[in-house]
């Protein structure tokens, strides 16, 4: 599939995922853990985990956080913050999606 193809096709996954990079002060555990756990639910499709389910949920959580606060440690400072707003919820996007 071209790049631009795939791009489109997941371009408006995890809608709900803000930028925690550049925050003034920055993430806290619980930020990214819920980042985390949205990321998870959303490419799992689960939104509460069962007794089925609920290890492995919680263990991708857990993998999930770890990843995602070794990443914000290890990339260089924005010049500027994130903007308040996540993309999605602004309104000049939302209606480019529409």
């Amino acid at each position: 599939m071209p790049l631009v193809a795939w791009w489109s096709t997941i371009g408006s996954m995890c809608r709900n995922i803000t930028t925690l990079r550049g925050l003034e002060p920055p993430a806290t555990t619980e930020e990214i853990e819920a980042a985390a756990r949205q990321y998870v639910r959303k490419v799992s499709g689960i939104t509460h985990p069962t007794a089925t389910t609920d290890e492995a949920f919680e263990q991708a959580v857990t993998t999930v956080a770890r990843v995602t606060a070794e990443l914000l440690r290890d990339l260089p400072s924005r010049r500027q913050p994130p903007k308040n707003l996540p993309p999605l919820r602004r309104p000049e996007v939302r209606a480019r999606i529409s």
